[in-house]
């Protein structure tokens, strides 16, 4: 029997501990604002000196132990000013986990997504994580780590063509809609139709409220990434894109039962590097 997917409730890797749970608002926006300044870039840490001695942090999974790690840092509530280096090492994924675990606390149905935004840089569709939460007429993808920035005029309502979910770089790819040599990881050489591949598999898992680390890899994963799996791998991937882009709940959580696209159990921990 499929799980039953209820995205106001936190997940494996988005509960917090309970005073920091129930706060005064539930207006999306403003339970995500801080998160903009609770995690920071490995190259921007690197740019004020802050040494690789704490780049583990960006191994931590779950939501609870990067609030340990920023309260270590800062005891003062998250959503006052924190200094640069008062703020944990991480990704896009990380601001994206951080607002969806503060979402769900507050009783916002949230969830994470991974995909590719267009508006880092001209011409390129770059791996990216955000935030989507639900309103009456459907979900809203908004982008903390860039909110209260210069990026984007509009980084709370993001349009379809500035994030496109890895299930929906997989159809526009196989539609021949997008060129997929355009889809990949900024200052690296990966890009091409391996990443789409990557990115619908972690987004399949955001949505079954398992959100992994950006290099994750299980099931087949590894092999797409070489180019070791053929047609019956991309029949699969159109199962799971179409999935997930019905929004039918029941449907995203069957798929997600998969064997090559469930995530296993030995990454269903953290690394607490606090210990």
């Amino acid at each position: 029997m499929p799980r039953v997917l209820r995205y106001a409730e936190p997940g494996i890797f988005t509960e917090l501990p309970a005073d920091l749970t129930g706060g005064s608002t539930t207006d999306p926006v403003e339970v995500c604002w801080p998160v903009h300044n609770l995690v920071l870039q490995p190259d921007d840490a690197a740019d004020i000196g802050i040494g690789g001695d704490r780049l583990s942090e960006n191994q931590i999974r779950s939501a609870g132990l990067l609030v340990d790690c920023l309260l270590a840092m800062n005891a003062g509530p998250l959503a006052a000013p924190r200094r640069p280096e008062q703020r944990v090492l991480g990704t896009c994924r990380h601001f994206a986990v951080l607002a969806c675990a503060l979402l769900r606390a507050a009783g916002v149905a949230s969830r994470v997504r991974c995909g590719f935004a267009t508006y880092f840089q001209p011409g390129q569709a770059l791996d990216h994580w955000v935030v989507e939460y639900q309103e009456v007429d459907g979900w809203v993808r908004l982008d903390p780590e860039i909110l209260g920035g210069s990026v984007l005029d509009r980084p709370d309502r993001l349009r379809p063509d500035q994030f496109l979910s890895g299930a929906e770089a997989w159809i526009a790819y196989r539609q021949d809609h997008i060129d997929p040599s355009t889809f990949g990881v900024y200052g690296t050489d990966n890009f091409g139709p391996a990443e789409i591949r990557g990115n619908a598999v972690k987004d399949l898992a955001a949505l079954n409220k398992v959100e992994m680390l950006p290099w994750d890899e299980w099931g087949r994963m590894t092999d797409a990434y070489e180019g070791r799996t053929g047609a019956d791998y991309d029949g699969l991937l159109d199962e799971l894109a179409a999935a997930s882009a019905s929004d039918d709940l029941a449907r995203i959580s069957t798929v997600y039962e998969h064997p090559d696209l469930t995530v296993p159990p030995r990454l269903l921990t953290d690394v607490n590097h606090l210990e």
